[in-house]
């Protein structure tokens, strides 16, 4: 039995799937690769989820923000946020160009590497 602490830091199973999704198709579409390190492309996507659930779009979640909701309605850090979709560039290290030191060779995470990373991280 979980308390609700445990699940208010977590992302429903809808939108982890969602965002896991997501993910992997923009990747493919832009030829952009997740980071080398899974445990960040991971983070990334549970905190992706994780803003879908509690806000209703998935706000880019590396980034300090007074007003969550107004940021939502603005748009500008939903993701694929501006600065991706018009330069390629990725502040949360999600989506990388095979030129980036920190890209890997994958495109691809399931939604059990994601809960197995987001359980060892505690």
């Amino acid at each position: 039995m979980t308390s609700p602490t445990d699940t208010d830091n977590k992302s429903s199973d809808k939108s982890l799937e969602a965002m896991v999704q997501f993910s992997q198709t923009y990747a493919q579409r832009t030829g952009t690769y997740f980071c080398s390190e899974p445990s960040v492309t991971a983070v990334v996507i549970e905190g992706l989820a994780k803003n879908k659930d509690d806000l209703g779009s998935p706000l880019c979640p590396c980034r300090h923000y007074e007003d969550k909701e107004a940021e939502v309605a603005a748009a500008y850090w939903n993701c694929p946020c501006v600065p991706m979709r018009e330069r390629k560039e990725c502040h949360c290290m999600l989506f990388l160009t095979p030129e980036n030191d920190f890209a890997g060779q994958s495109q691809t995470m399931t939604i059990e590497q994601v809960k197995e990373i987001r359980e060892s991280m505690g």
